[in-house]
């Protein structure tokens, strides 16, 4: 079953998410490794335009619809939904 493009929006609290994993990985990993995980985070995220019912149901955010779906990436995951209309990541927590 092919899945329609949806524009990808990013929630005020992903934006203040990933400010929070760019300082946390620039003091741990240094500016290099920083801004490599920042690019791979926001390529995944990106791709969720056409590729987002791949990844599975949240499990603590149940739904009929099974709109809530997470990323695990690396020590982080990433959780959005999926609407009508949008795909809306809504946090990247550690």
């Amino acid at each position: 079953m092919e899945t329609e493009p949806k524009p990808v929006i990013y929630s005020t609290q992903f934006k203040e998410d990933i400010i929070d994993v760019y300082r946390y990985s620039i003091e741990t990993f240094g500016k290099i490794h920083a801004e490599s995980y920042l690019e791979n985070i926001y390529k995944l995220v990106e791709s969720l335009n056409a590729i987002y019912n791949i990844y599975p149901e949240c499990h603590h955010l149940p739904t009929k619809s099974r709109m809530y779906r997470w990323i695990i990436l690396d020590s982080h995951l990433i959780i959005y939904r999926i609407t009508a209309t949008q795909i809306q990541v809504l946090r990247i927590v550690h």
